[in-house]
């Protein structure tokens, strides 16, 4: 079962909490200097390391699509895997741009329940294999900013109304300033489709899980209270155009013909505002469920296809659910 097929705590602004940790083996070069060799070495090891609980999974490209592996990880050629932990909504990329890429993802707000799922994997993994550490620097890493803890914790977020009233640059600054970043749906250089936005933790090193952890929900606390306080001004200035431009966006996604990416994250943005004001009557993570299931790679099983026929296809799967 994946995340965004569970009911989340705090639906109305938070789409789901994600924990990730970078890990490398001892006596092995990180990319590009890594070799197929070590890479097939690494990822035998990590087989035997997670023989328990965790099945090998084929990686495609429907799963970045639901959030739970990297773009990148998928597009990555040479040997890697992919090992999954359905119980535990854990999955651990192998030789990614590191050896290890432990990741867990909840739906809403769970940034605790994300880690303590990844630490779960992270304590299998440093039970057995020896794990490249370094007193002053923490976890040896491909990337300077995940030394330290080498996690990153973040969650995504639905916010249309600070969108809408263009309140996101000043907020990207002040979050800059505390140490975050703030980032697409799809993560790094990705645009904010749908009003969707990741806010992760800038860098690890010099600060403890627990630390980094309690900073993103203090910051998260209060992105949430802003959408939130927005969403009621916006009511009680602009309620009825406000309902008139869901309701619109609700015909559009029930007869349209055709919908391309573009209007799919747009729509349901404007009906997942409309779920949460109460003006629809929907439960929150079938939206979410349908906003994924839409998806390219997903929508089309990976076949080749015209972009016209998925703009169908689309449109038809999305009012199926909305």
């Amino acid at each position: 079962m994946y995340w965004f097929e569970k009911n989340g705590r705090e639906a109305d602004v938070y789409i789901s909490s994600r924990v990730r940790f970078a890990r490398n083996l001892e006596d092995y070069p990180c990319e590009p200097i890594l070799c197929e060799t070590g890479a097939r070495e690494i990822i035998e090891k990590v087989r035997g390391a997670l023989s328990d609980g965790y099945a090998e999974k084929e990686i495609t490209e429907d799963l970045s699509e639901k959030h739970v592996i990297s773009r990148e990880f998928v597009n990555k050629k040479g040997p890697k895997a992919l090992f999954v932990n359905d119980d535990t909504d854990v999955y651990t990329m192998v030789c990614e741009e590191d050896h290890l890429r432990i990741q867990c993802v909840k739906p809403g707000l769970d940034i605790k329940g994300a880690f303590e799922g990844a630490t779960e994997c992270d304590m299998l993994i440093d039970e057995k294999l020896s794990i490249a550490f370094d007193e002053k620097l923490g976890y040896l890493t491909h990337c300077p900013t995940n030394l330290g803890t080498g996690m990153r914790a973040s969650v995504m977020m639905h916010l249309p109304a600070l969108t809408a009233t263009n309140r996101l640059r000043g907020l990207e600054a002040q979050l800059s300033k505390l140490g975050f970043t703030v980032r697409g749906c799809h993560g790094e250089g990705s645009e904010a489709l749908g009003c969707l936005y990741q806010i992760s933790n800038s860098s690890s090193l010099g600060h403890t899980e627990e630390e980094i952890i309690e900073s993103l929900e203090r910051c998260a606390e209060s992105v949430a209270k802003a959408e939130r306080d927005m969403r009621g001004r916006l009511e009680r200035e602009r309620g009825d155009a406000l309902r008139d431009k869901i309701m619109r966006s609700l015909g559009i996604a029930r007869h349209a013909y055709m919908i391309d990416t573009a209007e799919l994250y747009s729509l349901y943005s404007d009906i997942r505002l409309g779920i949460s004001l109460g003006y629809i009557e929907k439960n929150i993570a079938e939206l979410d469920r349908a906003l994924l299931t839409c998806q390219r790679a997903t929508l089309t099983g990976g076949r080749e296809t015209t972009a016209a026929e998925r703009d169908k296809k689309r449109a038809a799967e999305f009012a199926l659910h909305v």
